[in-house]
Parts: C-alpha cells; sequence; structure tokens
C-alpha cells in the first residue's frame, strides 16, 4: 500500500447513496468544496439492491392484481406474469448495476468522487484505499458525514454461510425466480418480496417468529396483509423460527421450532439491519466499529463539532425518503456553520433540526394491499403519554374505492389528540393507498387543527374521499 497524496476539502461524505448524494447536493449549492468516497455504486443500496429494484417487481404484480378486480379486464390478465418481461424491466430501473448516469450527475454538481473504501483516520480525516491498494488522505476542513448505510443482519445459525442464504440484495437482483422460496421474517422485506415472487411463480413459505406482519404498523395492517399473502398461495406461518438450515445436495432444507422440515430452493432472511460503521475506522476517534452513530436533530454526532451521521447510520428512521430529509437538514446545518451562523434554527420544525424523525415519517409497504402510514400507532401514542382516540373506518364507505375495483378491502385509522385536537398518526391499508399518504403527512407535520381539515374538500369520486369519512366519524362519536 503506498500514500500518493493528500487533498483538503470543505466536506467529505462517506457514502453515495441517496442520502451521500443529497449531502453533496446541499453542501455543493452552499459553495461548499466536497468529496464523495464510494466503495461500491454511487446510488447505494436504494438504486440496485432495495428501494428501485423491488418496486420494479412489484409493480406488475399489483398491477396485475387491480385488473383482475375489475370486469372486462379481468379475464384478459388471469394468465401468469411473463416473469422474464418483469426481471428485464427491473434490470433496466437499476441500469444493469452500473453507476455511469449517477457518477455523471455527482460530477455535474461540482463534487468530487473518490472510489475506494473510506475510514477515518482521526478528526476530520478521511483515507480512501482504491481497488489498486493506493492510498489518499481527504481532510475536512468543515465536516464530514457518514451516510454509509446499512447491511443485511443474518441470525447466529450454525452453518448459515454454507447454505448461501438470500439477503434483500439476491432477492432483488436474481435473474429467475426459484420454485421454491422461503421467507424468513414478518416485516417490509419479507412481505413485498413474497408478494413479488409469489407472483413471479415461485411457491412461497413465510415463517415470522412474532403474531402477525409489519408488528411497526396498527395490527389490522398485517392482518389484511398476511389474509392477502394466504389468499395469493403463499404459506404464512406466524409464531414460527428456524431452528437450522442446510443445503442438501441443492435444496434448502429448514427445521422450525415445531420440528417441521420445509424444504425450498432458496432461502430469504430478511430479519433485520445493521449499520456498515464496523471497518469505517470508528476506533480512531474514540467510537465502537460496528455501532450506531447517534445524533441530535442537526444530524451531528453526539460529543463531536465536525463529524455527522445521516441515514440508516444513526438509526432514527430506516428509509431512503427519511435518510434524504436528514441529508437536507445536514446540509443546511454544514453550511451554516461554514459560513459562521451564530444560533442555528434547532428548535422543532426549524431549518436545521429533523424533527419529522420524532413525529411525522411516512412509510409505504408495496404489498396487495398496500400498506401506509405516517406518525405514530394508536399504541404508540399511548406510551408516550398523548390523550388519544383511534377512528376507524373502512374503504367500503367510499365511492372511489368501489370503482377503483370491485370488492375493495382496506381500513383506514386516524389517531386524534384529544387535547390539541391534531393528528398524531394515520394509517391507511388497501390498493393504491400509497398514493394517499401524503396528505397524512402534510396534516400530522403540519399539525393541521381537525375543524381546519373539514375544510379540506376531497374531489368526488376519488378514493380520497376517505378523509371524509374519518372526520365524520370522530365527529359522531
Amino acid at each position: 500500500m503506498t500514500e500518493t497524496e493528500s487533498i483538503a476539502y470543505d466536506v467529505v461524505v462517506l457514502g453515495a447513496g441517496p442520502v451521500g448524494e443529497n449531502v453533496a447536493d446541499r453542501t455543493r449549492a452552499a459553495g461548499l468544496s466536497t468529496a464523495v468516497v464510494e466503495s461500491e455504486l454511487v446510488g447505494g443500496e436504494c438504486s440496485y439492491w432495495a428501494c428501485m429494484p423491488s418496486k420494479a417487481l412489484l409493480r406488475p404484480v399489483i398491477a396485475q392484481a387491480d385488473a383482475r378486480r375489475l370486469p372486462g379486464l379481468s379475464q384478459a390478465v388471469q394468465g401468469p406474469l411473463d416473469t422474464a418481461a418483469v426481471l428485464a424491466r427491473r434490470n433496466e430501473y437499476t441500469s444493469h448495476w452500473k453507476d455511469d448516469g449517477q457518477a455523471r450527475w455527482l460530477d455535474g454538481i461540482g463534487a468530487y468522487l473518490h472510489r475506494g473504501h473510506g475510514r477515518l483516520a482521526g478528526p476530520r480525516t478521511v483515507t480512501v484505499t482504491g481497488t489498486d491498494g493506493e492510498t489518499k488522505t481527504l481532510t475536512a476542513r468543515h465536516a464530514v458525514a457518514v451516510s454509509t448505510g446499512t447491511r443485511a443482519l443474518l441470525p447466529d445459525l450454525p452453518g448459515l454461510a454454507d447454505v448461501k442464504p438470500w439477503t434483500s440484495r439476491e432477492a432483488t437482483a436474481a435473474q429467475a425466480a426459484p420454485g421454491r422460496l422461503i421467507v424468513v421474517g414478518g416485516g417490509v422485506v419479507a412481505t413485498e418480496m413474497a408478494t413479488a415472487w409469489q407472483a413471479l411463480g415461485s411457491r412461497v413459505t413465510l415463517l415470522v417468529r412474532g403474531k402477525g406482519l409489519l408488528s411497526r404498523m396498527e395490527p389490522f395492517a398485517g392482518e389484511l396483509v398476511a389474509e392477502a399473502l394466504t389468499e395469493a398461495g403463499v404459506d404464512v406461518r406466524t409464531g414460527t423460527s428456524v431452528e437450522s438450515v442446510t443445503r442438501q445436495n441443492g435444496t434448502v432444507v429448514a427445521i422450525t421450532d415445531a420440528g417441521d422440515r420445509i424444504e425450498a430452493d432458496e432461502i430469504l432472511f430478511a430479519t433485520g439491519r445493521a449499520p456498515r460503521t464496523d471497518d469505517i475506522g470508528l476506533d480512531t476517534i474514540g467510537l465502537e466499529p460496528g455501532s450506531w452513530l447517534p445524533v441530535d436533530d442537526s444530524l451531528r454526532v453526539t460529543g463531536s463539532d465536525w463529524l455527522y451521521a445521516v441515514g440508516d447510520v444513526n438509526h432514527r428512521a430506516l428509509l431512503t425518503h427519511q435518510g434524504k430529509y436528514q441529508a437536507r437538514i445536514a446540509g443546511a446545518a454544514i453550511a451554516a456553520r461554514a459560513c459562521g451562523v451564530p444560533i442555528l434554527e434547532t428548535a422543532p420544525w426549524g431549518a436545521h433540526a429533523a424533527t419529522a424523525d420524532h413525529h411525522a415519517v411516512p412509510q409505504v409497504v408495496f404489498t396487495d394491499p398496500e400498506a401506509a402510514a405516517v406518525g405514530l400507532s394508536l399504541a404508540e401514542a399511548e406510551q408516550a403519554g398523548h390523550r388519544v382516540r383511534a377512528v376507524d373506518v373502512e374503504f367500503s364507505s367510499v365511492a372511489g374505492a368501489g370503482l377503483y375495483a370491485d370488492g375493495y378491502r382496506g381500513r383506514a385509522r386516524m389517531i386524534v389528540d384529544l387535547d390539541e385536537e391534531i393528528l398524531r398518526g394515520v394509517t391507511f391499508v388497501g390498493p393504491g393507498v400509497g398514493e394517499l399518504i401524503h396528505s397524512a403527512t402534510i396534516a400530522v407535520a403540519g399539525r393541521v387543527p381537525v375543524n381546519r381539515l373539514w375544510h379540506a374538500v376531497p374531489s368526488y369520486p376519488t378514493i380520497s374521499e376517505v378523509w371524509l369519512r374519518l372526520l365524520e366519524a370522530y365527529r359522531d362519536v
């Protein structure tokens, strides 16, 4: 290994996923010289192994499911999906796992891309080791932002490495549908990939250790998704743990805690995430390698005046869109401090405070039906000490839902703070509800009074009339 050069920048960003790209975009917009370090592909996990490929796999599945609910169209779409065509479109959306376009974008905003493995080497210092073994030293005048994301967390099962299990990466990048697939987990990745691969021709068994699916959402969300998966042909088994996994003559054999033997061609573990901080030099600045990085609301790492942790690595909200939001806040805070602004706007909802991380995090699960939520669930609101009421309505009461699809099934819930008369959270479950969640996000983030929501008139006949049904149900209690 040889050291060839040392370069100084105002800001150094570790990780060129969507979060790192957005940090760089904001600091460059403020006129700060910015270097971005990436060891894999510019665009990161979301572009190549998560958000984009998974939604490209799921969109034809959902479109076909919707079409099958419409007389006059249902008979035309009863056959199987063209799996090869779906996978080819997915490949297009990942740019065939090439990052030329995103690298050009970084160049276009004036950021400097350094390819190689970046590690902290003390305060405001990053070394970058390229594939040729040569090392560059980058120094940051103002800030280093860690945006290295997370990796799949595999359980500690003997011999698991020999089985070569799928993680989210293999599940979203596979070039053929396995005949039989075991999915272990009950969260977003597990339910979405069970939805996709069952529709693309796999026989899926979903093993869930807990009592139900999507445990971070309202209980009815997981119940409705589980019902639909079962109807689609997925073998959903809750309260089930995997005790051992082996691969025998190419076949995966999983043994459950109940002693059941399940055979498959592949097994996907979607059982959590771990921060990609184990080999980025945290020990050189007194932090624990492999740890999450706690931050304040300006995304600055606790106890530091120069180190920021943005996106998944801070463990606040492991969602691409939330990480990009944090990146905008962090970029603004870095720029303000670099310019000597004496007092930042760090009060809740200020320009330099990622307040939405605490109160208004939206998420959509792209299953059939979709599940979408923002803010607090009923249980979370009660645990936080709020005096609240849950208001529930069925989508069957909404004309737009019936027009959308025959037999439309779904439910909506809003959590009303009875003292402040605002919404603490909203959950929708049903076909197409992912497009409703931003209205709920505005209501929650904007702390819009319930009385004012009466004046936000939903168009008729749209699914968004569910808002009127919710308000009527609240009034009539």
